[in-house]
Parts: C-alpha cells; sequence; structure tokens
C-alpha cells in the first residue's frame, strides 16, 4: 500500500480543520504552561521587576515557549502539504523570533540586536516568502507598487507589529487579548473567503493565546507571563495575517470585499498601531530614543488613575473593538478619511486620562 499517496489524498472537512487547529493549540498550550512554571520557580526564571513594571511579585515569563509549542503543532497538523508553500517562511522567522524572544527573558540581550532578529525575521517573510502588500487599495490614487516599494513597506510593517505587541505587553492580558480578537476577526474572514491555510494559522494562534489568557489573568500558582517570546511571536504572525488580508480582499468575492480594506486593518491593530507610534513619538519630542522604555503608554496611564489590569484591558479591547466597527462604516468615505477619523479619534480618546492623570497631580 501507498502510504504517501493515501496521507496525500487524505483530507478533513473544513470544519474539522479549523475546530481541530483551534482546539489542539488550545489544549497543548493549556496543558504545557502548569510544567514550564514549576520548572521556572524551579530554575528562579522571573520576569524582570524594575521601575517600569506594573506588577510586585516575581512571576514565570515564559509563556510564548507554551503558546510557540501549541501553534506550531496545531498548523503543522492540520495544514495540507499543498498549501504549506508560505508556511515554510512563516516557520522560519517564527523561530528567528523565537531564539532572540527565549534570549531576551532569560538572560536579556541589547534592544540593538533584538531589532536585527526582528529585521531578519522580516527579511525571511517578505524577501524569501515573497508575503508582501504589493497594492494600496487605491488609498492616496495608489494601487499597484514596485517590488522594491513592497518589500520596505512590508518589512516597516513587520517590524512595527513586532515591536508593537511587544509594548503593549505591560499588564495582564492586552498583549494576549487583542491577538486573540485580531487573530478572531481575520480567522473568521478567511474562513468566510476559502483560504484555509491562514484560517487555520488565525484559530490555532487565537487558540493558544486564549489558554494562555486563561493563566495571565488569574493569581493562582500558575499565572505567566507572555514575555518577549509570546509578544513577539503574537505580533509576528498577526502582522503576516494582516499581510494576507490585505493581498486577498483583492480578489475575494464580491461579498467579502471592503471599500476601505487598509482603513479595517487599522481600525483592528489600533491598539498596538497608535500606541507605539504615539509613544515613540513623545519619546523622540522629548529628546530620547524612542526604544527608550518608559511608562507613557496608554495602559500605564489608565493603571496611574486607579484601575485594575483586568479593568484596563476590558477598556482597551472594547476600545479596539469599538474601532472595528467605526472603520467598517466608515469605509464609504474611502481609506485615507477613514483613517484619518480613526486616528484622531485614537489621539483624542487617549488623550483624556492624560489630561485627568495631569489634572490630579497638580
Amino acid at each position: 500500500m501507498n502510504f504517501n499517496l493515501f496521507f496525500n489524498d487524505f483530507s478533513l472537512p473544513v470544519w474539522a480543520r479549523f475546530s481541530g487547529s483551534f482546539f489542539t493549540a488550545l489544549i497543548l498550550t493549556w496543558i504545557s504552561i502548569p510544567t514550564i512554571v514549576k520548572i521556572s520557580k524551579f530554575k528562579k526564571l522571573y520576569g524582570r521587576l524594575n521601575d517600569r513594571s506594573s506588577h510586585t511579585d516575581e512571576t514565570p515569563n515564559l509563556g510564548g515557549l507554551a503558546i510557540f509549542a501549541g501553534f506550531t503543532l496545531a498548523v503543522v497538523i492540520f495544514t495540507i502539504n499543498s498549501e504549506a508553500d508560505e508556511i515554510k517562511y512563516l516557520f522560519g522567522a517564527a523561530i528567528v523570533i523565537f531564539l532572540i524572544g527565549i534570549k531576551d527573558d532569560i538572560l536579556v540581550i541589547d534592544p540593538r540586536k533584538k531589532l536585527l532578529g526582528q529585521i531578519i525575521a522580516s527579511v525571511i517573510i517578505v524577501w524569501l516568502g515573497c508575503i508582501r502588500i504589493t497594492d494600496f487599495h487605491h488609498a492616496l490614487g495608489i494601487d499597484g507598487i514596485s517590488t522594491l516599494s513592497a518589500v520596505i513597506f512590508t518589512s516597516f510593517l513587520l517590524v512595527l507589529l513586532i515591536n508593537g505587541f511587544n509594548l503593549i505587553d505591560g499588564i495582564d492580558g492586552l498583549a494576549s487579548g487583542v491577538g486573540i480578537l485580531t487573530s478572531g476577526i481575520y480567522g473568521l474572514w478567511f474562513l468566510l473567503t476559502g483560504h484555509l491555510t491562514y484560517g487555520i494559522i488565525s484559530f490555532s494562534l487565537a487558540g493558544a493565546l486564549i489558554a494562555f489568557f486563561r493563566f495571565n489573568i488569574s493569581g493562582g500558582k500558575n499565572k505567566i507571563f507572555l514575555g518577549d517570546t509570546g509578544s513577539m511571536l503574537t505580533g509576528l504572525v498577526v502582522a503576516v495575517l494582516t499581510i494576507r488580508f490585505l493581498e486577498c480582499e483583492l480578489t475575494a468575492p464580491s461579498g467579502f470585499q471592503f471599500k476601505a480594506a487598509p482603513s479595517i486593518a487599522v481600525g483592528v491593530l489600533i491598539v498596538p498601531l497608535f500606541d507605539t507610534l504615539r509613544v515613540f513619538i513623545l519619546r523622540l519630542w522629548n529628546g530620547k530614543s524612542p526604544f527608550k522604555a518608559d511608562k507613557r503608554h496608554i495602559h500605564h496611564i489608565l493603571l496611574k488613575l486607579g484601575f485594575s489590569h483586568p479593568c484596563v484591558t476590558i477598556i482597551l479591547l472594547t476600545m479596539n473593538l469599538l474601532f472595528v466597527v467605526i472603520a467598517f462604516l466608515l469605509q464609504d468615505l474611502g481609506d485615507v478619511l477613514d483613517i484619518l477619523i480613526l486616528t484622531l479619534l485614537a489621539f483624542l480618546l487617549t488623550s483624556v486620562p492624560v489630561l485627568i492623570l495631569r489634572y490630579k497631580k497638580q
């Protein structure tokens, strides 16, 4: 019997592949975390406490290890060979991110080396894997762009989102919650439009993050942090899903196309995108390096106003979902105006707690 032929011909129904990838990632991540926590405590592998920390207790920070295992196994099992060409480059980049992340979580590495690793991962995705944004969807009157422009713009977006998720990972449940929301939205769209591979990637990430989320927001003995490994891996996968969403939307069935797809993506990613750009601009304005960590993030400001970690997470996730709805409702205005409104609204909403905190200090 030709076993290769048997396994190549064997295929699960779509619903089984999607649900299987989701639950495989969820279950493996769920059962891995208690063991990782136990080993971390035995080896004293804790998240670093400093003046920027929003926690006071020593807590293991290797949650990304469980997420990487659950996500990778689920995608490998439920993606068939004929769809796996691009996936090998995603895994190659994920391994690079995993290696620099795990080293930073345990030993701490220079931010420049971390940035170099992120650039290498983006080169694997964009240059070798040819996973890139090639069309601006007529935003600013621009449609198709040159290969060089596509490589530069997509690489910038990848590095931005990897750092964006890394930077919002300052309180319980925020980075993983945003990852669940974004991967869930993309996964549903990929499922409805027949892009099975990226649907499986989306649901695998969502499953792994949901399992992690449960332990991250708990106060029990198995509480764990995402760490740089988990936050950067989440940012990488979400960035790839965003790129494929923008590319696949161009040829999607008419009922699933948007009049302003880039603005929809901005709405989905508003928390990591806007908070990262806002903080970088503030640091440069004050003559500091944009990579110099501080407590200017919106979640830090809300914590200073007296909100708890779960409350801040709920507020920001609700705002994130609201921005998705607004972007969808305003798509008739076109990308430029839609994105401008989203940016101004984000600026106004983040300015309110800043002004309240300044008033309270005075």
